[in-house]
């Protein structure tokens, strides 16, 4: 059984255990595919309804989008521990010679790469499902505007939890250019929906309070 099709407390449990994956990498995941269906959940209540109807193929566009985000999501849960997997058996070769040391340099450095694509992609879909929530804050059912600004929240941790399993691994890099790069685009994404995530909150707290 993949790791996503786990129950919630077996997923909890093996979180919490010395297993190594899931780990934050995964984790980030889930908590992004959640945060993307309360937005979905906000569409499922507007469309229908006569009040939105001028929004309506919107919604509907929206919730197309969010569907497919849920679904990268959570089989990104499953790559991320795939991933990791092959970093794991590389930490653990032997490297008592010049030769042992210079073979696990190699496929560190080669693990280290399959590692960090994961994260990086999770943090990507993040912010698609932030930018999707956007959306649904600013026009869905007012009834539902709070889950919006929940589903921005969590998608917002999810992409900063994400970004720290990417700089795990770059920072073990040898290749510094190919780790300053990834370094670069995780920053930006985290620059820019950090931002717009918190706005999102700050815009649903604004009209409850």
């Amino acid at each position: 059984m993949s790791i996503s099709a786990k129950t919630i407390p077996d997923f909890i449990g093996i979180l919490a255990s010395k297993e190594p994956a899931p780990g934050g990498g995964g984790a980030s995941a889930l908590t992004g595919a959640v945060g993307v269906a309360l937005g979905n959940m906000v569409g499922s209540l507007t469309v229908g309804k006569k009040k939105y109807a001028g929004v309506e193929a919107e919604i509907i566009e929206l919730k197309r989008k969010s569907g497919e985000l849920q679904d990268a999501l959570l089989r990104l849960i499953d790559r991320d521990a795939e991933d990791f997997e092959p970093l794991a058996r590389a930490y653990g070769l032997p490297k008592d010679t010049p030769e042992q040391q210079r073979e696990k340099d190699r496929v560190m450095e080669a693990a280290l790469r399959g590692a960090v694509e994961a994260p990086l992609e999770i943090m990507k879909k993040c912010a698609e499902a932030i930018d999707v929530i956007e959306g649904f804050a600013a026009k869905g059912s007012r009834l539902a505007v709070s889950d919006a600004g929940v589903g921005a929240a969590f998608c917002r941790a999810a992409l900063d939890g994400a970004s720290l399993n990417v700089f795990i691994n770059t920072r073990a890099m040898k290749d510094r250019a190919r780790a300053e790069r990834i370094n670069n685009e995780a920053g930006e994404l985290l620059s820019k929906y950090t931002a717009k995530a918190d706005g999102i909150f700050a815009a649903v707290k604004g009209q409850l309070r």
